[in-house]
């Protein structure tokens, strides 16, 4: 089995510290484990493996570089199946099988649908969703396009593309505060809340240094409450774990990049204190977000719940932060599901699925 890290996208470093959870909770005895990492101008190398280094020291991120091992590729040759060393002495070698990827990448060029292409052409088994659906989920516009279709119930909000800004009619439909955000892109990089139309445009121009589409969203006032699913096993429908409720505290005004990774300054309950019906609620509606996007795998869906209880669909993720302490695998630890057998049932499935129609 391949774990393959880090990655092109802003969200380089959190790939890494997930990574480096997965290889410190793999068993040995069970699995054979080749730990590639991608470096942010999209070299491959064949790393250590080391979780320790893999680990967020302080507020220094883990990074992976050419200097982290040998340089290695995968041929988009279902012949191959196999990880491909470049040796400047050997020339190029064959590392062996790999008889399953689990694409540990957050954002553009491996959340998006990139590398899920890649290994579908390399007829390489993965964990998470197939190419659409990563690339639906990936895009919040698309992701609430198919949301809205299937009637989850989502947020007032703009698309705008390359160039385009907030006309006065949708300033006045959506209000403030308003939320600015890439479209395609995740951790909370480039998102600023807008509480005086003055600051809109700085905030648009932060926004389009990570993506030239920009979603803005009228803010939801309510909690934070994310659930995690998972693909049925042997073919069922999809699970959903147990709620979990995030609350920001210190100077944050929302769940942002510093909050969720640096400033251990949020606080969680597992399971949410919500009445019943509500969190039944979310639960459904995170399994129907779940086959609407025609997920796989696993998945983390994302909800506002305001003070009159109405629930609405933030967003999805399909390859949701994997460190122990994230959400999505504290939810399933709460759940019944502790971390290493969660990654081994996910190895599982998507060896079960292969690549594909399905």
């Amino acid at each position: 089995m391949a774990i393959v890290f880090g990655g092109r996208s802003t969200e380089h470093a959190i790939s890494c510290v997930s990574a480096g959870g997965i290889l410190g909770a793999l068993d040995p005895d069970e699995f054979e484990v080749v730990p590639v990492g991608i470096t942010r101008s999209g070299q491959w190398v064949l790393t250590s493996g080391d979780p320790q280094s893999l680990a967020i020291q302080g507020r220094l991120l883990p990074e992976v570089t050419a200097e982290s091992g040998r340089a290695v590729v995968l041929p988009a040759d279902p012949t191959s199946r196999g990880i491909v060393v470049l040796d400047p002495a050997d020339g190029a070698r064959a590392l062996g099988d790999v008889d399953v990827v689990f694409p540990v990448l957050h954002g553009a060029y491996g959340e998006d649908g990139t590398i899920q292409g890649l290994l579908e052409m390399a007829g390489i088994p993965y964990v998470g969703a197939n190419v659409f659906a990563s690339a639906a989920a990936m895009d919040k516009e698309f992701t609430r396009k198919l949301a809205a279709a299937e009637g989850i119930p989502i947020g007032p909000y703009v698309v705008l593309r390359a160039g385009a800004t907030l006309s006065a009619a949708d300033r006045a439909r959506l209000g403030l505060p308003v939320f600015v955000k890439p479209a395609r892109a995740g951790s909370s990089y480039g998102i600023t809340k807008v509480k005086d139309w003055p600051d809109f445009d700085a905030a648009l121009a932060a926004a389009r240094q990570v993506d030239p589409k920009v979603l803005v969203e009228g803010a939801i006032i309510g909690r934070e409450i994310e659930c995690g699913v998972l693909e049925g096993e042997y073919g069922g429908p999809p699970e959903a774990s147990l709620l979990a409720e995030i609350r920001v505290a210190r100077d944050h005004e929302f769940y942002d990049f510093e909050a969720k990774y640096l400033d251990d300054s949020c606080e969680f309950d597992i399971p949410a204190g919500l009445p019943e019906r509500v969190t039944r609620q979310i639960q459904e509606l995170a399994c129907r977000t779940f086959t609407a996007l025609d997920c796989a795998g696993l998945a983390r869906a994302d909800f506002f719940v305001t003070a009159e209880l109405d629930v609405y669909l933030n967003e999805i993720n399909t390859m949701p932060g994997f460190t122990p302490t994230s959400m999505f695998p504290q939810m399933w630890a709460a759940s019944g599901l502790a971390y290493p057998k969660l990654v081994s049932r996910l190895v599982r499935t998507a060896q079960r699925r292969g690549t594909g129609l399905h």
